[in-house]
């Protein structure tokens, strides 16, 4: 598949794009528009969605990227090629006010399995170009090269991360969480947070998300391929459980708080219409094939979930283990369940947020609560549900914890008794700061957890029919811009034999 180069990247493919140019009018409204870049995601065998956001002043304060309320039509592009030659689908759609005027269009009609390239016009500014790949036909399970990361704190590093994971050129990126962060701006940070105060309204949560996407790496990711994302606690609060607060700092309404974050999330995302929040509440929880190599479970574990036991924090605590305690609500337990159980690709990849595999903290049984360990109930139902189904291939994509960590997943954590699955966490883009490569993270309480990374970066994935092949790719530093990344670990999944080989 053929890399977006700098220049079509940044100039939006305007030279020698020739006949099929969205030709500039005459008189432009607005300033430069497209400062938060373009992004695709959600990708489906017929398509998938492209995504943009006119802000030609992305932060200012009132949260509206320096627009009117005036509504804009806003023309895009899919073509076969970076020069837009052959241009294969085209329209126009509206951005509103409502919406930050961002714009979320899902696009349709197009090949299994192929990549495209798309851009936008707005007031006669023409957007960078952006790469979409859609899904292979279900029948047909081609290679698939995946990487994902989470954990992406603005003031703690830069993103070369993200400049990286574009370099790959891959096929799909999954986010799995901490896109933001909510926090007030730091007096030592690397990079300082806009707004200076913890968001908590809707015009703030805007300028956050805003400031994130400024950033050139993170276009540069979005630009070079369709990502799946799912948030965790910091795209809204720290530690936040339904709709039950860690602290009541800064004061207020916390359910005005979440649909505020919701909604700035969904503005900001390549996400389908059909997961646009109502309120304080979003469907997130989703499920996307890749042909018939894999599905993709993509889950909830904020909006849903029972207040952390025992007051949160690494602890024993005999709470954790109540069988009524769940971190995904009952009716996306169900669903996930019963999309497993359909065995619809040769992979369940489930891509979620906090630990799922069990992690003693010290001999006398502590966890943390705030993991699946608080709620091992749950984690027991979802295991015994998919080993009960005869799946050999479920792998676990976790965020988080700002450390990369392997595990195989067992039927019986205190005996090790049967591999069923295998979970992959990635480390962060940046939250953690640089890490350090010396730290040992690994214990004999839990002979099941095979690797641990305190360093930067993300996973990459290659998967076929036969095995995935796994690599933990780190950066030295991100307190410097620009480090390269290098493979610190590398594993196989054979399918059919849950957990880590060597390769």
């Amino acid at each position: 598949m053929s890399p977006l180069n700098r220049r079509t990247l940044i100039a939006g493919g305007i030279a020698g794009a020739g006949a099929t140019l969205l030709a500039p009018t005459t008189a432009n409204a607005l300033s430069y528009p497209f400062t938060l870049g373009v992004a695709s995601g959600e990708p489906a065998a017929d398509g998938f969605v492209i995504w943009t956001r006119l802000a030609p002043s992305p932060l200012n304060a009132d949260g509206l990227g320096g627009m009117s309320s005036a509504s804009v039509a806003v023309e895009w592009q899919v073509a076969t090629d970076q020069r837009f030659t052959q241009v294969v689908r085209s329209g126009t759609a509206t951005a509103a006010q409502s919406w930050a005027h961002s714009v979320h269009v899902e696009v349709t009609g197009l090949q299994a399995g192929r990549e495209y390239f798309y851009r936008f016009r707005a007031a006669g500014h023409i957007s960078p170009v952006g790469r979409g790949v859609t899904a292979p036909a279900v029948g047909t399970s081609p290679a698939l090269t995946m990487l994902f990361t989470s954990c992406s704190h603005f003031e703690a590093g830069y993103f070369t991360a993200y400049r990286r994971m574009a370099e790959e050129n891959p096929h799909l990126i999954l986010h799995l969480g901490d896109y933001i962060y909510e926090g007030a701006a730091s007096t030592t940070a690397i990079r300082k947070h806009a707004p200076a105060v913890e968001i908590s309204n809707l015009a703030d949560y805007r300028v956050r998300h805003a400031q994130y996407k400024t950033d050139v790496d993170l276009q540069a990711a979005h630009a070079a391929a369709p990502w799946l994302v799912v948030w965790d606690d910091h795209e809204v609060e720290n530690n936040y459980a339904n709709l039950v607060r860690a602290n009541t700092s800064p004061a207020g309404d916390f359910k005005a708080r979440r649909a505020a974050a919701y909604k700035a999330y969904y503005e900001h995302m390549p996400l389908r219409p059909a997961q646009a929040p109502v309120a304080e509440n979003m469907q997130l929880y989703r499920r996307v094939r890749w042909g018939s190599l894999a599905t993709f479970h993509m889950l909830d574990t904020r909006q849903y979930r029972d207040d952390q036991a025992c007051g949160d924090g690494t602890r024993v605590c005999p709470e954790a283990d109540d069988p009524a305690r769940t971190l995904t609500g009952a009716t996306q337990e169900a669903w996930l369940l019963d999309g497993m159980r359909q065995k619809l690709g040769t992979w369940d990849f489930l891509g979620q947020q906090v630990f799922f595999a069990q992690k003693l903290a010290s001999a006398d049984g502590a966890k943390s609560m705030d993991s699946w360990d608080g709620y091992s109930a749950n984690r027991g139902r979802l295991q015994r549900g998919w080993d009960a189904a005869g799946l050999r291939n479920t792998v676990v994509l976790t965020g988080d914890v700002h450390r990369s960590w392997a595990s195989n997943l067992m039927a019986n954590y205190t005996t090790q008794d049967r591999i069923i699955g295998t979970e992959l966490v990635t480390t962060s883009v940046t939250s953690g700061g640089d890490g350090s490569a010396t730290d040992t993270g690994l214990s004999s309480l839990n002979p099941h957890v095979k690797f641990y990374k305190n360093l930067r970066g993300y996973v990459r994935t290659v998967t076929t029919p036969t095995q995935m092949n796994v690599d933990f790719r780190f950066l030295d530093r991100v307190t410097t811009r620009d480090y390269p990344v290098r493979t610190l670990q590398s594993y196989v999944v054979q399918a059919g034999n849950p957990g880590l080989q060597a390769p």
